[in-house]
């Protein structure tokens, strides 16, 4: 240590230090939220934390692709299961039919992330995804009944912590569905506050001398728990007696329970929206475990908070951002082509501006959805555990295909709200809410995870400076202070300069379609770590209080996060020429949400005379905005390549079950295109000039249309009975 540093730390560092602690100035961390920061890993978030994103580095991340296993399995037994699914008759009968259980287990549906040598199918986390993608094209309940298995529960657990007996017994059983699982971790006053769980278990000594483990629980809103067979349960281990030397307390802990033991109720049952996927309270009163039932054994004892926090960070990046993209791309399938189909005043509704308008929306949302969600699996597959870029993809994904199936609702109209085998999207409509909810609510994932996590874990110094504070390194803090100090320098000029050049002083690392974007990225990377540390700077800990700020730049770094994933997209299909509209209006809306996030940041990040230099800041930014009016002409542009380009459509839309009413939209389609010439020729010279062929193509083109704009209608006993 050099002699200035000596001097700087004790004649400015620490009498800094005691000033800001007097204030309450620096942020406490408990336990809880350490174990949470710690998990999982930091990937490209990091970059766009830093102010200076390296894009010959981001771009150069894999891509996934699907190997020949999983193409075959996507092909055959994914159409097979799909082919076997009737969602109407799921809906009416509030259960997957029997055969269609016997085939999960039978093709190791439930087991796609269990490795082979233990009886699963081993796929990889694209493939997986894949998997979940194209069933909720087909049916909800089935993609979630396929889903729960293969996300947070016993497998993903036992794979991480479970000791080799309990792989070896438990693992093939769940590969083939001899046991089915569940995992029970959330609570009536333990929702997205974990931490908070109150089920418990008390260690004891059995008559033999046995360490026993007896449980008191009452979880919910849990998926297939009154029908499993194997529970793994979150619960607080407690050590009254001091049994194992330790402590009374012994923390968070997870465990694998029998469903048939003696005190386990699995009776009951939730009704998520109507929606028949199996949902359900669990309790259990004086349920006796053995210590050998916690996942690890003695390792686990406390340590289920981590295996938690670990493994729910992969899985926000996994199971709802395939489920949404399947949906997504399923309305914006149905939308598109039906509007091809449906004439309203004499020609095809696709071809009205308003429809056109939303159709065009709807395709850039889909694009840029499904390019976030293989980009961020593309990461897990290559060994990233992204927590910050896992919570971004939670809340995009479900609130963009929340707000793609309203689109496609409105645009079928009563074909959408008449209920019946006809009707395509409205149990996708009805489960959006679902997906909103859960692996941690939308509200509390934006304003505190995104975030509230991500200016930490993120950050280039922030938690290094927590951390020597907690151990009492003064001298390291002295070091990561400073050059966080020049960090924040240096992105405020970097900042500064990019915004008079509008971001044209970064060069960009291709000078294509994408070069223009990438450095507006840059620049708004720039201001979003710059104005971060500002309002680190002023608020100090009590910034994660100030969740309405906290959400809008958790907006920010989530647009620069997901147009990026864009842009790679772009780059690894080869830049087709038609995708440049795509591109260029989900690049358009995200700049402008960017300008919206930063035009409110500016508006509350203070008060007073400095809250008058902020909103100035803010006046000038919206002269000098990210973002440009999206163009009439390039919303219409892409309606017209989803309503009359099948190619485009089927390509957007990928991995897309096409059987069914899907089917018979595409033959309408289809068939109409054939007639387009007959039917031109009728307008023109009447039905006399027509051929019996022409006449037969018309004939069979109306019907198919007809048949396509047909809903559902019951007579009066069927009504009742549905």
């Amino acid at each position: 240590m050099s002699v200035l540093q000596k001097l700087r730390i004790q004649f400015f560092t620490k009498p800094l230090l005691n000033v800001l602690n007097s204030q309450g100035f620096l942020p406490s961390i408990s336990e809880t939220e350490k174990t949470a920061l710690r998990a999982g890993g930091v990937w490209i978030e990091g970059d766009l934390f830093s102010g200076r994103p390296d894009f010959a580095k981001i771009f150069a991340n894999p891509y996934p692709k699907l190997s020949d296993e999983e193409h075959s399995f996507l092909d055959n037994e994914v159409d097979e299961l799909c082919s076997m699914t009737d969602d109407w008759e799921v809906f009416q009968k509030r259960d997957l039919p029997e055969e269609v259980w016997n085939y999960l287990k039978e093709k190791r549906f439930l087991g796609m992330i269990i490795p082979k040598e233990f009886g699963g199918l081993g796929f990889s986390a694209y493939g997986h995804s894949c998997v979940i993608e194209k069933l909720a094209t087909r049916s909800q309940v089935l993609a979630i009944s396929v889903m729960v298995p293969n996300s947070l529960g016993p497998a993903e657990l036992l794979l991480h912590y479970g000791l080799e007996q309990q792989k070896e017994h438990y693992l093939p059983r769940l590969a083939d569905g001899r046991e089915i699982p569940c995992f029970a971790l959330t609570e009536p006053a333990a929702g997205s506050d974990a931490g908070s769980i109150q089920s418990h278990g008390i260690l004891f000594k059995d008559s033999t001398g046995e360490l026993k483990i007896k449980l008191q629980f009452e979880k919910r809103y849990i998926t297939l728990s009154a029908i499993a067979t194997v529970i793994g349960l979150a619960f607080v281990l407690k050590d009254p007696d001091n049994l194992l030397g330790r402590s009374e307390n012994l923390g968070i802990t997870c465990a694998l329970v029998d469903t048939a033991k003696e005190g386990v109720d699995q009776s009951r049952r939730h009704d998520p929206l109507g929606i028949p996927f199996v949902n359900a309270p669990l309790t259990g009163k004086d349920v006796t475990i053995s210590i050998d039932d916690i996942i690890g054994g003695h390792k686990g004892i406390g340590n289920g908070w981590k295996m938690l926090m670990e493994s729910l960070a992969v899985g926000r990046g996994i199971s709802l951002p395939s489920t949404s993209t399947g949906g997504s791309k399923l309305a914006l399938f149905t939308a598109s082509t039906y509007s091809a189909v449906r004439y309203q005043f004499g020609i095809a509704i696709g071809k009205f501006e308003g429809i056109a308008e939303v159709i065009g929306r709807m395709g850039a949302d889909t694009y840029l959805l499904d390019a976030a969600k293989t980009f961020t699996i593309g990461a897990i597959d290559n060994g990233e555990k992204p927590v910050v870029a896992n919570a971004i993809m939670k809340y995009q994904s479900t609130e963009k295909f929340r707000r793609i199936i309203i689109d496609a609702m409105d645009i079928l109209g009563g074909a959408a709200i008449s209920l019946g085998p006809k009707n395509i999207l409205a149990h996708a409509y009805f489960g959006a809410p679902v997906a909103i909810t859960v692996e941690g609510a939308n509200i509390m994932t934006r304003t505190l995870i995104q975030f509230g996590q991500g200016v930490i874990r993120c950050h280039p110094y922030a938690y290094g400076q927590i951390e020597a504070l907690e151990k009492g390194d003064i001298n390291t803090f002295d070091t990561l202070f400073f050059a966080h100090i020049k960090h924040v320098i240096r992105n405020g000029i970097r900042s500064f300069f990019l915004g008079l050049s509008r971001g044209y002083l970064h060069r960009p690392v291709q000078g294509n379609v994408t070069a223009r974007y990438e450095q507006k990225l840059s620049w708004a990377s720039a201001k979003f770590a710059f104005l971060s540390d500002v309002a680190l700077a002023i608020m100090g800990a009590g910034l994660k209080r100030r969740e309405s700020l906290s959400g809008r730049f958790a907006d920010i770094l989530a647009q620069m996060y997901m147009l990026t994933a864009s842009l790679k997209r772009f780059q690894e299909e080869g830049e087709r020429k038609e995708d440049e509209v795509l591109l260029k209006v989900a690049m358009a809306n995200g700049f402008n949400e960017i300008d919206k996030a930063f035009a409110g940041i500016y508006q509350n990040l203070s008060q007073g005379a400095l809250g008058l230099i902020f909103k100035s800041m803010g006046f000038y930014s919206k002269l000098n905005s990210f973002g440009s009016v999206i163009q009439d002409t390039d919303l219409h542009k892409i309606s017209a390549l989803l309503t009359t380009n099948g190619a485009v459509r089927k390509r957007v839309c990928n991995n897309l079950y096409l059987g069914g009413r899907i089917n018979e939209l595409l033959e309408a389609n289809q068939a109409m295109l054939e007639a387009q010439q007959a039917v031109s020729k009728l307008k023109h010279s009447g039905e006399q000039a027509l051929d019996e062929t022409e006449k037969d193509l018309i004939k069979r083109a109306r019907k198919l249309q007809n048949d396509v704009v047909a809903v559902d209608s019951f007579n009066h006993d069927e009504y009742f009975r549905c």
